[in-house]
């Protein structure tokens, strides 16, 4: 084996990388178990002890932060952690109508009404689905006649034609879809929680947001769904603002030292400004700064200097060095720093009923947007209100346009914003209030109540056109640009699907997943041992190695895993093995044929290389388009599976081979069977070539009637692809059946709710009850409906305590997934056989696999129809039905291939030109038999496990794995290759 040296040097480089990758996950939860301890249950404590410890070194040797940790640990996904998903869709309608300045035109609004009906059933896009349908209503139509106007007159003339205008519109749609993502990000950083997941779906204009671990989903529909708010506010300066603080500071450090209610004379006493600005700053701060030491002292002075300033201890003054060295405070609007665990301690001292009564009325604190590079400190601002009503002195709904661009004086990046007449003509008179005099002052841009920017203006600004500039890094001058536009967000984003996992779902999730994974595991082992002897170790630590380095790689790669993700793990471990068994059955065979041990090992590698590359490479292509196309869980096992099969590759032809080098250099006694395994269908001579017209009968019939199924019985859709509203239930009362359930609800809320078993004591109740009201409280008033309708009986009474998660989706959203799935199966199945015939030159081949994977599909969907309601469990078509029937389709593929590249061989090298190619292609699949059985065999072992262990959420998702499996081998073998040979007749080799 050449190469040893370096294969063995990247592996020992790859093993360290993973190790020290999965070593911050260790570290965060060791600090995680630490704050349960300290906190003994209160969850206050251990929130405030992971805040403290956040930016401290954890991490031994490197010395790491625990924030450091935990950014990088194995990210958990809702369905294993609990939390929040919310889609939003961003409305195209309302965009269209504003640019319009609502136009009355009839004609105009049946096509805005005929373009949103059309949406529905098609893969155009909304801006193209209404200028056809415009067009269609007024054939002559001008569509410059109802969007030219004073604000767009540089982008649409009064003689544009109507598809310069569609361009305009559909430029004005992708930076409102730009602009909400830009916000909504913004409003997720809020919540705190770590590793959110937003995505910009913007094919369907809408965002996906993941939210593990957030416990209010109230407030995060509120905050979500609420109108941004964009303003511009003048901004007081640091020396302005200190002596206010400094009072703030004394009256709550005076009340704090009170015993009883504070007199009168000593706040008046207390609040008096210090004579020395200068002077009372620089000993603030070097009592603050003494007060850091270690020792008790001075441990005991930080404590009472912090009962003193209980403001100061909290928040740090901005603060800069003269030419003397000497500080002072530092000019600018910023008047503070503060580490993000005290930001909220700090706003309650500053807008205490204390802090009012020394505040003016004109001032208020905002923070900026995010935190210091690489640090947890945000600035505070000192805002100045202003007018009558003390708020902003401009609004954002000013603005026209904003974009990024380089200063070509400087080569930096700067904004350049546009106003509107009315707009330009207020900003030139603040920005000449703010450049006059010597100080100048600054302006800050603000949206929902933080900071984006505060730059100083230089000089009165006319025109409209402002450029605003800094110490910007691109993407600073992106969301900058975006926000700023954000004031005039002409297509709101709505909440069109949301689903709430409860923490101690969760749990149950992980738990299940992890039994799978380690019962399919040691099956696994167990078996390879069992059947090929000392090999089958060897095959062991491959497949222990490869989930390792699989595990490593997903953490460094900031991978998010789920339940589906650990259900691609379990696959991938049914793929390792059928690397090790491709290369196992060739090794034996070249034994049997009186070979050495050393040049059997060497060329059972060398043969089965090609069989592995394409099964593998054709899987992975499976892999991307569950990528491309999909979205959450099936991303998240489409990651899995895709890297996955590279550690696969990797672990299975170089570690394995290195570890047999090794072996064969000890001359140890190796062996690749057992006594009872050795003559396991040897000499197999089964006629699946003679009897392909019996498969084609069953195949026909089986799926014929499913196809009528299909048509006249229809599928149990789950909530993602039917839309409505799912809930899952624990009954206190255990008597209640799904019958009782079913018959309450029909009675309160009618027809349309589905009622299931989920598990051995909880129920799935799916309702289509108020599922196109768009009030925020429809899911309250939903949820309170279904509550009230099983209270009239006794045995189905519940509390909104037992409901353990729900979820819901639009119609709208429903119908483009069930579209979007429809259209990925299609490329999946395409594109793999494209690669089939790229890779064995013949078109028979490819349709074949095409024939095989369509078969293979219609199967499992015939299944799904036919049984729908007769099985104990439920069968739902939903996103993760989809990621299991294009694995099957992966997996079927990875079947077949093998198959082919056994036909390939046996009619290029083994036979004549004058043997019959169906004999020659029957031996062939009888000689790949046993490799095909044993695959098979250990994938339904583990998916048989899945299904038994997996948990309830696995469920229906490890069924369609198990028949698609079965199915799949079934059709390698009795389906694709006798197409090979009906369409092939002599022109195969």
């Amino acid at each position: 084996m050449q190469g040893k040296g370096v294969i063995k040097f990247f592996a020992i480089l790859l093993a360290v990388v993973c190790i020290y990758q999965l070593s911050f996950t260790w570290v965060a939860h060791k600090v995680e178990k630490d704050a349960k301890e300290y906190a003994k249950g209160n969850t206050e404590k251990e929130t405030a002890y992971l805040d403290s410890i956040s930016t401290q070194p954890v991490y031994p040797l490197f010395g790491h932060t625990y924030q450091y940790c935990l950014d990088r640990e194995l990210a958990l996904g809702l369905d294993l952690k609990g939390g929040m998903s919310v889609t939003m869709q961003i409305s195209l309608r309302e965009l269209v109508q504003t640019l319009s300045n609502n136009n009355p035109d009839p004609a105009f609004k049946q096509a805005m009404a005929d373009a949103e009906k059309d949406v529905v059933t098609t893969q155009k896009d909304y801006i193209t689905l209404f200028v056809d349908a415009y067009e269609k209503r007024v054939p002559n139509g001008k569509l410059a006649a109802i969007f030219a106007n004073s604000n767009n007159q540089d982008k649409v003339k009064f003689n544009s034609t109507n598809s310069q205008v569609e361009a305009y519109l559909k430029d004005q749609a992708t930076a409102a879809v730009q602009q909400s993502y830009t916000v909504l990000h913004r409003r997720v950083d809020q919540f705190g929680v770590t590793q959110p997941n937003i995505q910009l779906q913007k094919s369907t204009n809408r965002i996906l947001i993941e939210l593990p671990g957030v416990k209010e989903p109230d407030r995060v529909r509120k905050l979500l769904s609420g109108t941004a708010k964009l303003e511009f506010y003048q901004t007081y300066d640091n020396t302005e603002v200190y002596s206010l603080l400094n009072n703030v500071n004394s009256v709550l450090g005076a009340k704090s030292k009170a015993a009883a209610k504070t007199d009168t004379a000593k706040v008046t006493a207390a609040v008096k400004t210090p004579t020395s600005l200068k002077d009372s700053a620089n000993s603030l701060l070097n009592k603050l700064k003494n007060a850091n030491g270690k020792d008790s002292s001075a441990l005991n002075n930080k404590a009472q200097l912090a009962a003193q300033n209980p403001l100061f201890s909290v928040m740090s003054l901005v603060t800069t060095t003269d030419a003397n060295n000497q500080q002072q405070l530092a000019p600018g609007p910023i008047v503070g720093y503060s580490q993000v665990k005290d930001t909220a301690k700090v706003n309650s001292y500053l807008r205490s009923a204390d802090a009012a009564t020394v505040l003016p009325r004109n001032i208020k604190f905002l923070w900026g947007v995010k935190p210091i590079d690489k640090t947890k400190v945000f600035q505070l601002y000192a805002i100045k209100l202003a007018g009558a009503e003390n708020g902003p002195v401009l609004n954002g709904d000013v603005i026209t346009d904003a974009h990024k661009d380089v200063n070509q004086l400087n080569g930096g990046y700067e904004v350049i914003m546009n106003m509107n007449s009315q707009g330009a003509q207020k900003w030139k008179n603040i920005t000449a209030e703010a450049s006059a005099g010597a100080n100048k002052r600054s302006i800050a841009i603000v949206l929902d109540d933080n900071v984006y920017s505060a730059p100083n203006v230089q000089n009165e600004i006319s025109g409209g056109v402002s450029s605003i500039s800094g110490n910007f890094k691109m993407e600073d001058t992106e969301d900058l640009a975006n926000v700023l536009k954000a004031g005039r967000l002409l297509a709101p984003a709505r909440i069109v699907g949301g689903e709430v996992v409860g923490p101690s779902l969760g749990q149950q999730a992980i738990s299940a997943g992890l039994l799978s994974c380690i019962l399919g595991l040691v099956v696994i082992l167990i078996f390879m041992v069992a059947y090929y002897n000392r090999a089958g170790t060897v095959a062991v630590v491959a497949v222990l190695v490869n989930v390792f380095f699989l595990l490593g790689v997903l953490v460094s790669i900031r991978a998010v895993l789920t339940l589906p993700g650990i259900a691609g793990i379990i696959l991938i471990l049914g793929v390792a093995v059928d690397a090790n068994v491709l290369v196992y059955e060739r090794v034996r065979e070249e034994l049997g044929l009186g070979k050495s041990i050393r040049i059997a090992v060497a060329d059972g590698f060398k043969h089965a290389l090609p069989s592995i590359l394409d099964a593998n490479i054709s899987t992975f292509l499976t892999g991307i388009i569950l990528f491309v196309f999909g979205s959450g869980p099936i991303q998240g096992f489409a990651t899995t599976l895709m890297i996955g099969i590279v550690t696969t590759l990797f672990c299975s032809l170089l570690i394995s081979r290195l570890i047999f080098e090794f072996m064969l250099e000890k001359e140890w006694d190796i062996k690749f069977s057992n006594p009872w395994s050795s003559h396991t269908f040897k000499n197999a001579n089964y006629g699946f070539v003679k009897n392909r017209f019996k498969f084609y009968i069953f195949s026909g019939i089986f799926i014929a009637a499913g196809l009528v199924s299909m048509a006249t019985r229809g599928f149990n859709y789950g909530v993602d692809f039917g839309g409505g509203r799912t809930y899952l239930v624990q009954f206190p009362n255990k008597a209640a059946t799904p019958e009782q359930i079913h018959q309450e609800l029909d009675k309160a809320l009618g027809f349309g709710s589905e009622v299931k078993t989920y598990g051995a004591d909880k129920i799935a109740i799916t309702t289509n009850y108020l599922i196109d009201d768009t009030a925020t409280d429809a899911d309250d008033r939903v949820e309170a409906a279904l509550i009230n309708a099983l209270k009239v009986s006794p045995v189905t009474t519940i509390t909104k305590d037992d409901i353990l998660s729900h979820s819901k989706v639009e119609a709208t959203v429903a119908n483009e997934l069930k579209a979007s799935a429809k259209w990925t199966i299609i490329i999946a199945i395409l594109a793999i056989s494209a690669y089939i015939l790229i890779r064995f030159r013949k078109w028979q081949f490819s349709l074949g696999a095409m024939v095989a994977t369509v078969h293979d599909a219609l199967m499992v969907l015939s299944f799904f129809s036919l049984f729908k309601d007769v099985l104990p469990f439920s069968l739902d078509i939903d996103q993760a039905f989809v990621a299991a029937l294009l694995t099957v389709i992966g997996y079927s593929i990875n079947d077949t291939v093998v198959v082919f590249d056994r036909i390939r061989e046996f009619l290029n090298l083994h036979h004549a030109k004058t043997d019959d190619p169906k004999e020659v292609i029957n031996h062939a699949i009888n000689n790949t038999l046993s490799r095909t059985i044993i695959t098979a065999l250990t994938v339904v072992l583990i998916l048989i496990i899945l299904f038994l262990f997996g948990g309830d959420v696995l469920r229906g998702f490890s069924f369609a794995l198990l028949i698609g499996v079965l199915f799949g081998t079934y059709s390698s073998i009795c389906v694709a290759t006798p197409v090979i040979i009906d369409f092939g007749k002599k022109d195969l080799r």
